[in-house]
């Protein structure tokens, strides 16, 4: 242990806090709001605005009640103990929550597609087609798929790099090079950046060119669901990346005490796993 927690309680448990429930106050209304705003309901944007703001602020509030007493030495071993449990089962958590959706485009595919072309159920739909994406005779609006080219590979490439800075950074800051540690980690952050300016304009493209929607059936809807959610935790582990950046720049962390940072890492690589399953799944198969 270094000489800064020598001191250290055997195990701290801090007082009672308001955050999570605040947390999950906001993250109700920021929900709400998103579902009102894409059912088209007025008060859906302003709501999921509020609520995202909110959850920021609260999470500014708590982060820093966490580095305080961290940097004041009320950590142990132990408690660095706890957190790396407690992360790994955070993240087995989010792998859980992909894999349901995951789950549901294989079922979708590979389970209830089939059924539905079968001889019995052409009777009821005889213009149906049992092939994944619009189908002629479909009761939705026509719309053309989502292929791998170029957006998608260009931003499986950016998170790909993005994981190659930040094990350079994670080195660095392992040698006490705390200047390279910074700078490797802002190339992270501006590689996730660029990497959701681009799904932006991809989804932009999606509305206006091939009419590619939210409503466009069952490949639509986990389309928009698994790469949405997906951008969702690329934009939360941006935050993380650049609450620890801007740690590293206080002159946070030692070579030997660096949770905070490891932390966001484990996560950001979760997330580049993640896109590699999507890349693969849903827009090239």
């Amino acid at each position: 242990m270094g000489s800064q927690h020598a001191n250290a309680p055997h195990y701290y448990v801090p007082g009672p806090s308001a955050w999570p429930v605040l947390a999950g106050a906001t993250l109700l209304v920021t929900m709400a709001g998103a579902s009102a705003w894409v059912n088209g309901y007025g008060w859906g944007p302003v709501a999921n605005i509020i609520g995202l703001i909110g959850f920021l602020v609260i999470l500014y509030k708590w982060f820093g009640d966490a580095i305080a007493e961290s940097e004041s030495g009320l950590y142990s071993n132990r408690i660095d103990v706890s957190y790396r449990w407690s992360m790994s089962w955070f993240i087995f958590s989010e792998v859980m929550f992909f894999a349901g959706f995951f789950g549901a485009l294989f079922y979708a595919r590979a389970v209830t597609l089939p059924w539905l072309g079968d001889l019995d159920h052409k009777l009821l739909w005889p213009d149906f087609a049992a092939q994944w994406g619009n189908t002629p005779g479909g009761i939705i609006d026509a719309y053309n798929k989502m292929g791998p080219f170029p957006i998608p590979t260009i931003n499986t490439a950016l998170l790909l790099l993005s994981g190659v800075t930040l094990t350079i950074s994670h080195h660095a800051i392992r040698a006490g090079e705390r200047s390279k540690t910074a700078f490797w980690l802002f190339a992270t952050i501006l590689l996730g950046a660029i990497f959701m300016g681009f799904q932006v304009y991809e989804y932009m493209h999606a509305y206006s060119d091939l009419n590619l929607k939210l409503t466009s059936g069952i490949y639509g809807s986990t389309f928009f669901m698994l790469t949405g959610f997906h951008g969702f935790h690329v934009t939360l582990g941006a935050i993380m990346l650049a609450v620890v950046l801007y740690r590293v720049m206080k002159g946070h962390f030692t070579p030997d005490h660096h949770f905070g940072f490891e932390g966001a890492a484990w996560y950001w690589h979760f997330v580049d796993v993640v896109w590699l399953g999507l890349y693969v799944v849903v827009y090239w198969l």
